[in-house]
């Protein structure tokens, strides 16, 4: 393995003597790059955001942007790095820097004020910039509706009431899609003109060197050891030598995205042995569609999900709008969600009711085990140690009436206080629930499916008396608890008022409340 390097606005540089729990933010501003801040450690406020090239979609590489602020530099050996100051084009001597196109419509139409949020959202309008597909997201449709007509309606919104639903109102006449910046904050400008900058990019110029490296590839994953300071970070090469490390040294912390990690290494000064990275492994980065399931790799990441997926699983799709914001979409992943095996994680109970099953790979092969039966306890489950989720499986076909609610205290980039997840299968003759699954998040020790709740729908046709029955059913479900983010009072309630909410969506049937 050769000495661990980074490039930054075009400069190689070792990483070394950096401590192996150094994030990027910390390395970048040790080099006298302080345009990327600090400002919460937590990956909420997006004042620490930089662009890394990262595997396209569209051509052979995005600029994707991320938060600084909870990726150890480690992890970016052998990888390139822009930051805000790196998107200046220096002038000749004796003549100022050009700004680029982004930096000059923020500056021009008021963005910046105080300035200390705006190198942040100069890096997430880069990235928006630079998406190749920018400009084709003019021609889609406003709505990606999760839900299928009972009756006579089809709502023209997501059946999961909102996040989404004003999506045509969130993209500028260029295509800005304003949920880029969901993960950057700023407490000068209102965001008007900020938003205002976004609507008046224009496309990059022919000779825009950023613009023409997407046409390359990016670089590939380097196998990584790296120990300073006290911890090591490894990155293997490949999925058997990632299960014979976690065999080897049990003590080991695998991450991936980093974003849950990353918290716990600013916030509470967790300083590990031995950090083993699997967010590059080829073996977890595949998503194959099969006639009978669909398989995503669990070290891809939420953003890649997304826009490959391209609203394939109608479910899904509700759900990524209200996962966190962008910046953390675009490092966290589905491994990483469901290891933590949290009880507040979003996309347990979006996967619960799809019936999705985990691939647990270990180094004497592989199981499959239904995530139904995966949690065992707060923030436990049946993983081994020395075993890797490899996939997540959604067989199909799909339900054809789906919906995500998210309660939380935010519209976006927020911790749920309940999370209901409805895949519901419904006769068009008769309007009979042939099949109900549902998924709880927030209202119990792990995430859980409403099994009393399902029971009391299958069977039943789906009618006003139907659902306030099973509504009733819903509230009990689970044992909720009181806590700074919602009384277990209100979480029953909630749960009830989804399955209504979802009711009144479906039909044209009204539904007393």
């Amino acid at each position: 393995m050769t000495e661990a390097r980074i490039t930054v606005n075009g400069q190689e540089a070792p990483i070394a003597p950096a401590a192996s729990h150094t994030t990027v933010l910390d390395f970048l501003r040790e080099r006298g790059l302080t345009g990327t801040k600090e400002g919460c450690a937590e990956g909420e406020c997006g004042a620490c955001s930089v662009l890394v090239a990262r595997p396209g979609v569209h051509k052979p590489t995005d600029w994707v942007a991320v938060n600084a602020c909870l990726v150890p530099v480690a992890a970016l050996d052998g990888q390139e790095v822009v930051t805000a100051e790196g998107l200046v084009t220096p002038g000749t001597p004796g003549t100022p820097p050009a700004l680029h196109p982004v930096q000059e419509e923020l500056a021009v139409r008021g963005g910046s004020q105080c300035g200390y949020c705006t190198p942040g959202f100069v890096c997430s309008m880069a990235s928006e910039y630079y998406r190749p597909d920018r400009r084709a997201s003019l021609g889609a449709t406003a709505s990606t509706s999760s839900t299928a007509s009972v009756d006579v309606v089809v709502p023209s919104a997501p059946a999961d009431g909102a996040p989404d639903a004003d999506h045509h109102h969130e993209h500028g006449p260029n295509g800005f899609d304003l949920h880029a910046l969901s993960g950057n904050l700023c407490r000068c400008t209102g965001y008007r003109p900020i938003r205002d900058a976004a609507f008046a990019v224009g496309d990059p110029a022919a000779d825009d060197p950023l613009a023409r490296r997407r046409d390359q590839a990016p670089p590939e994953p380097v196998a990584t050891h790296y120990t300073q300071g006290g911890g090591t970070f490894l990155r293997p090469g490949s999925l058997a030598e990632a299960l014979r490390v976690l065999r080897e040294r049990p003590e080991a912390v695998v991450v991936s995205g980093g974003t849950d990690h990353g918290v716990e290494v600013n916030i509470r000064a967790r300083r590990e042995r031995c950090v083993v990275a699997v967010d590059r492994l080829p073996e977890l980065r595949e998503l194959r569609v099969e006639p009978d399931r669909i398989e995503l790799g669990a070290a891809l990441t939420l953003t890649e999900i997304e826009r490959r997926l391209d609203g394939e699983v109608p479910l899904l799709a509700a759900l990524f709008p209200q996962f966190a914001s962008r910046l953390i979409r675009n490092s966290a992943t589905l491994g990483g969600n469901l290891g933590t095996a949290s009880p507040i994680g979003d996309s347990p109970p979006v996967l619960l009711a799809l019936e999705a099953s985990l691939v647990l790979a270990g180094a004497d092969g592989e199981r499959v085990v239904p995530l139904a039966e995966y949690f065992t306890g707060y923030r436990q489950s049946v993983r081994r140690p020395d075993e890797l989720i490899r996939a997540v499986r959604v067989p199909l076909p799909q339900a054809p009436v789906t919906a995500f609610h998210k309660i939380a205290k935010r519209r976006f980039d927020d911790i749920s206080s309940v999370a209901v997840a409805f895949a519901l299968d419904i006769d068009a003759e008769d309007g009979t629930v042939r099949k109900a699954r549902i998924g709880l998040g927030g209202v119990a020790a792990t995430p859980i499916r409403a099994l009393a709740t399902e029971a009391a729908l299958e069977g039943r046709p789906w009618t006003a008396e139907t659902v306030e029955a099973a509504a009733r059913e819903l509230r009990g479900e689970g044992t909720p608890m009181d806590d700074h983010r919602a009384s277990a009072l209100y979480r029953s309630a909630m749960l009830g008022q989804s399955l209504l909410k979802l009711y009144a969506q479906t039909t044209t049937e009204a539904v007393s409340s």
